[in-house]
């Protein structure tokens, strides 16, 4: 009984973890006969877990979506994670919404992800939970741009929920989109990766109606993402990654200041450096060039070329130099010793 239990609880883990498992495979990760796992799908049908099977060739299982969410199973670094990310999640609820009941009524991701904490910890044993407080404890969450702190916790946990599983699903979604200038767009896409850049949630997929990649923020998503059904084989991303794809696509957007500087160093260096906040194009032996559009903030690209750690030249605009040569200033006054000594 104790072996058909633990194994029972290894068949869900699988399950939970990845989303189609070919019958014999699943048998041999395992160790039993595919009559044995047949057995133990039907027991997990009988604790409610809802276990599609696949016949044929091809055929497997995967764990379908019920009426109420079954019991998870994590392993100890999971349930770390897991209580972790929570507690960093609900960073800035309150101060994004007023109080505790006002964050209750916006339902954002901040107060989805503080009721979900307390269920987890809740049930936590003693030393993972004294692990998880003790990182979470330890850890900021901070942004370049102190406005945009609580940005995260104000996107519609269903949109970011909806764009997700389109995205590991392939499967072609259609929403609402209003763009910067206040333009609505109906968008029809395929997803490709979401992605989280300084506190903004991004999606980057494929316009069907313009035949283009583009990035989506979250926040600007109307409605929920309506799945199509429709699925789709992945394209080839223009970009070495969603990451990448969505700084080029920020450097290039309109509104606020577009930073272009012509750095001293190697590129592969300066990308090491400060490529998290920039884009790095080589141009010529020893140098490249950064872009950066960083808003209405032009202290943060100050900050940033101070992290590149090599000498370089402000291209545009002109503020930025101005800006520099401010912050210089005082920077050359603090390390003059005091009068008198």
């Amino acid at each position: 009984m104790a072996n058909t239990s633990s194994r029972a609880l290894r068949l869900l883990s699988l399950l939970q973890n990845h989303r189609f498992w070919p019958g014999a495979e699943l048998a041999e990760r395992l160790g039993v006969s595919p009559r044995t796992l047949r057995r133990d799908v039907d027991r997990l049908r009988e604790l409610g877990y809802p276990v599609t099977a696949h016949p044929g060739v091809d055929g497997g299982y995967q764990l379908a979506s019920g009426a109420a969410l079954p019991p998870l199973v994590v392993d100890d670094e999971e349930a770390v994670a897991l209580a972790v990310g929570l507690r960093l999640a609900t960073q800035g609820a309150t101060g994004q919404a007023g109080t505790a009941q006002d964050a209750t009524d916006h339902g954002t991701v901040a107060e989805a992800a503080a009721r979900a904490l307390a269920k987890v910890t809740q049930v936590m044993p003693a030393r993972l939970r004294r692990r998880a407080e003790a990182v979470a404890a330890m850890t900021e969450s901070a942004t370049w741009t102190p406005g945009r702190a609580a940005q995260t916790a104000a996107i519609n946990p269903d949109v970011l929920a909806s764009a997700a599983l389109a995205c590991r699903d392939a499967e072609r979604v259609r929403f609402g989109y209003e763009a910067a200038s206040g333009e609505r767009t109906e968008r029809h896409v395929e997803p490709h990766r979401l992605v989280a850049l300084d506190r903004w949630w991004y999606l980057v997929a494929y316009d069907l109606t313009r035949n283009d990649w583009r990035s989506f923020r979250l926040d600007r998503v109307i409605g929920v993402p309506e799945p199509t059904g429709a699925r789709f084989r992945p394209r080839a991303l223009p970009a070495a990654d969603a990451a990448e794809f969505v700084r080029s696509n920020a450097n290039a957007a309109p509104g606020g200041w577009q930073v272009r500087v012509l750095v001293e160093a190697p590129a592969a260096v300066v990308r090491e450096r400060i490529g998290r906040w920039a884009t790095i194009e080589e141009d010529g032996p020893g140098r490249c060039l950064a872009t950066m559009a960083p808003g209405d903030n032009l202290d943060w690209p100050v900050i940033v070329l101070g992290v590149a750690g090599a000498d370089f030249q402000v291209l545009s605009p002109p503020e930025l130099a101005a800006r520099i040569g401010d912050w210089g200033a005082r920077f050359s006054r603090a390390a003059r010793p005091p009068a008198g000594t």
